[in-house]
């Protein structure tokens, strides 16, 4: 594995030439917060951020996208035929995405390519991406990151992960992708032999800046219908101040929720895909009025139960989190997920009790 030195007088160069082949995306401040945006010309990314408040999870997978189109004209041959729109999947680069947030898309992408169903939007969106990742060196307090199966040095799921080291980068190539954006960039210089070293130490030094942390070690062998049926123990408690607003499942990078609407502007139908929540009344609504979550235990006992007993049962590789702590920071009632799979990986039905911790 290929360890390069990238002086940081020479990033913004580097990232200029790469824009006659990619569309460059990076953490951007906007007023109050980060977020991720395409850099315009001469724009560079602020590789000095905590966190975004919103994941770039829309660079695959946008909060809204055209699917299929067709024509309302009576008089065309194709006329109500839904059919794929041109799109262009311009070859784009993700700048200073957290591991946490570059982890997502792992866990993601178990749900949009499968054996018996792929994505083509977000296959494709995924495969013209290059992922260009910055270790966190100053983990949030909210951060549960490497007890989540993730890490502030994880290169899981990057083409490329940066170490900042003062003046400049240490950068793991780790992919082919990764070698062809860097020899792009002009970035070849190489770090040297104690560059694996200086990496692992400041690897250590992050994880031990960490103080959250989630159990999950007995999720796994724990009953899926006891855990359902916790309500008096966990599900009402949490319940009780939710105010359903979707916050959560919105700024989180895991969650994969849509609906699809058809809409008409003059002679053209469009069908949409938006991202939906499964805290929303409506979001399980049947045509004939019935409503399965009818009630806020039943949707938030849903969000925590898909991320950490479904999933977990259904892939046995983890829980669906991260640990990026998004949803802990911005929950106006403070709902933790922390506290919420401590709670159920330490139930017992025999008692309905569970261990209650802050974090």
């Amino acid at each position: 594995m290929k360890v390069i030195k990238i002086d940081k007088n020479e990033w913004a160069s580097g990232l200029e030439k790469l824009r006659s082949a990619y569309e460059l995306i990076g953490p951007v401040k906007e007023k109050f917060y980060h977020a991720f945006q395409s850099l315009e010309s001469g724009q560079q990314p602020d590789m000095d951020y905590i966190n975004t408040r919103v994941s770039p999870k829309y660079v695959i997978y946008p909060q809204s996208e055209l699917i299929l189109e067709c024509s309302l004209n009576e008089n065309d041959e194709d006329y109500k035929i839904y059919k794929e729109p041109e799109k262009e999947y311009t070859p784009k680069a993700i700048l200073g995405i957290r591991p946490c947030d570059a982890d997502s898309f792992s866990l993601v992408r178990r749900n949009f390519d499968t054996e018996e169903y792929k994505d083509p939007y977000w296959l494709r969106a995924y495969a013209s991406t290059t992922f260009v990742g910055l270790a966190c060196d100053q983990p949030c307090p909210t951060c549960f990151c490497s007890s989540a199966g993730s890490g502030p040095y994880s290169d899981n799921n990057l083409d490329i992960l940066l170490a900042d080291n003062g003046d400049h980068y240490l950068a793991r190539v780790l992919t082919e992708k990764g070698k062809k954006l860097a020899s792009a960039a002009g970035w070849s210089q190489e770090a040297g032999d104690e560059a694996d070293q200086q990496i692992e130490q400041k690897k250590q030094e992050a994880e031990s800046a960490i103080q959250s942390s989630v159990k999950t070690d007995k999720l796994a062998s724990q009953s899926l219908l006891d855990l359902y049926d916790a309500t008096n123990a966990i599900w009402e408690k949490e319940a009780f101040s939710c105010i359903n607003c979707g916050t959560c499942t919105f700024v989180c990078p895991t969650c994969w929720c849509f609906d699809v609407q058809d809409e008409v502007a003059g002679k053209k139908g469009y069908r949409i895909r938006n991202w939906d929540s499964c805290m929303y009344p409506l979001f399980t609504m049947h045509a004939s009025g019935h409503n399965p979550r009818g009630t806020k235990v039943d949707r938030l006992r849903q969000r925590f139960m898909h991320k950490l007993k479904y999933y977990v049962d259904k892939y046995e590789n983890g829980i669906q989190c991260t640990g990026c702590g998004r949803c802990v920071q911005l929950c106006p009632v403070n709902i933790d997920i922390r506290r919420i799979c401590n709670m159920l990986n330490s139930y017992d039905p025999e008692s309905c009790t569970c261990e209650v911790t802050a974090s």
